[in-house]
């Protein structure tokens, strides 16, 4: 079932369905891309027709924000839970550790998907990930990048692109990647690679973790306005959910 979100359709899965979903995807041998706004993310689409339509295509699409759980009670119609990206992609780790299944980390600053791969492998011993690369690429250099997947060919494809960035990466390279789940993950593998720190759990259970990220990165502040913005587009809206 989905629910429609000021024009975005989100998944109402829990995160171990959405979990179980991705796992089943790998067993298909086809193209799949994952989703996970935010309230700044369904903003963003709300002002981008073409980003709007993506997220529409997507193969499942779920809350990485609070903010959206908020949304969806507020117009009647719950999600389960917050199911963020980097949430998600630990909990296929752990059940892609004991497989066949292959991953790919491509984003972030110089070194860091590489740290990131070598902390994950700690972390789920078993876990296959076959290849990394930085965000950083010109039109050569993405050519390479893109052999480099497709020769590997990873089930499972992690893109730390920044949004809207990774997803139209995803939807514009989707008939080259044939058996192949991507999703964006954002800032994802800096934590993985243990650069940034998670919001501690009470932060995260209280649904704070915004404000938490606000207060150790205030750089972040000018992309926080979007929440207010949110919360009162929400507010207008209420009936037009379906």
């Amino acid at each position: 079932m989905k629910i429609n979100i000021l024009g975005v359709p989100f998944d109402e899965l829990d995160m171990a369905q959405a979990v179980d979903k991705v796992i089943g995807f790998m067993a298909e041998d086809d193209f799949r891309m994952i989703c996970t706004p935010n309230p700044e993310i369904v903003m963003n689409a709300r002002k981008d027709s073409g980003f709007m339509e993506l997220l529409n295509s997507a193969d499942m699409v779920t809350a990485d924000g609070v903010g959206v759980v908020w949304a969806s009670k507020y117009f009647g119609k719950q999600l389960k839970e917050r199911v963020s990206g980097y949430d998600l992609a630990q909990g296929v780790f752990e059940k892609m550790k004991d497989t066949e299944y292959t991953a790919y980390f491509f984003g972030g600053a110089e070194g860091v998907a590489a740290k990131a791969k070598e902390e994950m492998e700690k972390k789920y011993p078993g876990l296959k990930i076959v290849g990394t690369n930085n965000g950083y690429f010109d039109e050569e250099k993405e050519r390479l990048i893109l052999e480099d997947i497709r020769d590997k060919r990873p089930d499972f494809l992690l893109l730390g692109l920044g949004s809207p960035k990774q997803e139209k990466w995803m939807h514009n390279n989707r008939y080259l990647l044939k058996g192949t789940v991507c999703i964006g993950v954002g800032g994802s593998f800096d934590v993985m690679a243990g650069n940034v720190k998670r919001a501690p759990e009470a932060f995260r259970k209280m649904g704070l973790e915004w404000f938490y990220r606000l207060v150790t990165q205030p750089t972040r502040f000018k992309r926080m306005l979007k929440l207010p913005l949110f919360v009162i587009c929400v507010l207008l809206n209420k009936g037009k959910v379906r």
